[in-house]
């Protein structure tokens, strides 16, 4: 990231100040000022010359065959009306340093593109003419993509743009290129303007326009001005809209694909791939300072190796830090005799991604109490495992894995009243000990289809082809003094990625180990593995 900035170049850039129109210089060609790049025409010309052709070999993404189903039912939904779909924008980390892209999910579900192929691109569906052939035929929607054109080595953009120019930013995807990935037909994003305001107005048989609101400002400021400039801006009516086609968007992601199940397997592989680099990391990682992010470290390093990333921000939490629910600091110490609960999925190349947790005995072996609290949260996530049949709910899941913590924590003494009073609505205090739920949707996103209405999900039938995780625990806080001291300190969840199918619940991360036994040798032999 060091660029060295030499009296010449300040006073090259003092010149092009003086030089430029309005003598206001245009900033898109500089970095704050630490960037000065030449703008001279010898400069330029020289730069589109010499460069041998890079035209890229393209061939259709695997999700392409997918993709149009999902397109035709959400067309089916809204008939008549434009969908605008954005990918976003790289968000500012700090200056001019961004955060590493990732796409919309809504995008990335619609489009089958993954990675961080193209940030401000922007998928449209657009009404068919009701009186043509394809409508008659049945179809509701043309889907384009419209997207920035490749700034090659043929363009003054290849160095000179900093966003698009593959000089900076290596080879990218252009118009033909994402149409052969995608198989949706493509255009220039300066195009996009005209494309969204094409026949909007208020009147019967006009386009009503509708977008996702939350990803891209820019998008959503401009389907308001467009919808403002032709008689149909009614904020409310249009934002009530505009949830609906964020909403339906997430519930039909509920029930998976083929396509979508492989690349979870494939997030699971790869996770199982980062726990046994973390576990052979453990021996030499123990009684360091922030021990904890050294084993961050080593399961971060599998997911670039193997995926994208990592779906989330992986929690890496020894001792004391194994109870806080969400702790990502990670800059504990590991110590030897502990419990470390490790929260930690895979997201691969297709942005799917795993969602595992496992809760480990530092120096390999569980002691008496330890193994008593595990297997009450290994029990606990076997009877939603079991309650999990297709046509049960969430809350089936959630009831009993509720069930086998209370009963445990009146046969240990902890909890104050009978098990029923405890798991009726108004009492409720086994949950100081698991106040979180018990299981989400995953897919796109680690906490999938969030935007659902409730009735679609938590009280919805679960149905094959639907992907979830069950994930119970027990935290005992360091400060809590209403259990014996011998409990404090100590967190166990344990969470597993399941598929419903027909016949009913699937362990898809049963290759995960998590029985007492298995969890022992698994660490033995990873700990031998790194000798």
């Amino acid at each position: 990231m060091t660029e060295v900035i030499t009296d010449k170049d300040k006073e090259y850039e003092a010149e092009e100040r003086r030089n430029a129109p309005g003598n206001d210089q245009d900033m898109s060609d500089r970095v704050n000022n630490r960037s000065l790049r030449p703008r001279s025409e010898a400069f330029k010309e020289f730069m589109r010359t010499g460069w041998a052709d890079d035209e890229p070999d393209i061939k259709p993404l695997e999700s392409s065959k997918f993709t149009p189903q999902r397109l035709e039912a959400l067309g089916k939904a809204f008939p008549g009306e434009r969908l605008v779909i954005p990918a976003g924008q790289p968000k500012v980390r700090n200056n001019d340093c961004d955060y590493a892209f990732r796409p919309d999910t809504t995008f990335a579900y619609y489009s089958g593109l993954g990675m961080d192929y193209e940030a401000g691109a922007v998928l449209v569906l657009n009404p068919v003419d009701p009186d043509s052939p394809e409508a008659k035929a049945g179809r509701t929607h043309t889907p384009e993509l419209f997207v920035a054109p490749r700034a090659d080595n043929s363009t003054t953009d290849f160095f000179m743009n900093a966003h698009y120019g593959e000089y900076w930013v290596g080879p990218r995807a252009g118009l033909k290129e994402m149409t052969a990935m995608t198989g949706i037909e493509t255009h220039d994003i300066a195009q996009l303007a005209d494309a969204l305001s094409k026949d909007v107005g208020p009147e019967a048989g006009a386009v009503r326009v509708h977008v996702i609101r939350e990803t891209d400002p820019a998008i959503t400021s401009l389907v308001e001005s467009i919808r403002e400039a032709n008689g149909s801006d009614d904020p409310d009516k249009n934002s009530a809209a505009d949830d609906k086609l964020h909403e339906f968007a997430a519930e039909a992601r509920m029930v998976k694909d083929s396509y979508e199940i492989g690349e979870l397997r494939k997030a699971v592989d790869a996770t199982k791939q980062g726990f046994d680099r973390l576990l052979a990391t453990l021996p030499s990682a123990l009684d360091k300072p922030r021990s904890e992010r050294i084993l961050e470290g080593a399961f971060n390093a599998v997911s670039r190796e193997l995926g994208n990333t990592v779906g989330y921000d992986s929690i890496v939490a020894s001792g004391p830090h194994a109870p806080i629910l969400h702790w990502m600091r990670n800059t504990g110490v590991v110590k030897s005799g502990d419990m470390l609960l490790v929260d930690a999925g895979v997201e691969v190349d297709s942005l799917y991604t795993a969602d595992i947790t496992r809760t480990f005995p530092t120096n390999g072996k569980f002691t008496d109490l330890q193994k008593r609290l595990y297997q009450a949260v290994l029990d606990s996530q076997q009877a939603g495992f079991e309650a999990a049949k297709p046509g049960a709910t969430y809350s089936d899941i959630h009831h009993a894995c509720m069930r086998v913590i209370a009963e445990r924590l009146h046969e240990w003494g902890l909890l104050p009243v009978s098990v029923e009073e405890s798991l009726s609505p108004e009492g409720q205090q086994h949950r100081r000990w698991l106040a979180c739920g018990v299981a989400h949707h995953l897919g796109l996103d680690v906490h999938d289809c969030a935007q659902a209405r409730f009735e679609a999900y938590q009280g919805a039938p679960i149905r094959p082809g639907m992907a979830f995780t069950i994930e119970p625990g027990l935290y005992f806080r360091e400060d809590d003094l209403l259990i014996p001291p011998e409990y404090r300190g100590i967190g166990i969840r344990i969470e597993d990625d399941v598929l419903m199918t027909e016949h009913g619940p699937e362990w898809i991360s049963a290759g995960i180990p998590k029985q007492i036994d298995e969890v022992e040798q698994w660490m033995a032999e990873r700990a031998a593995a790194s000798k």
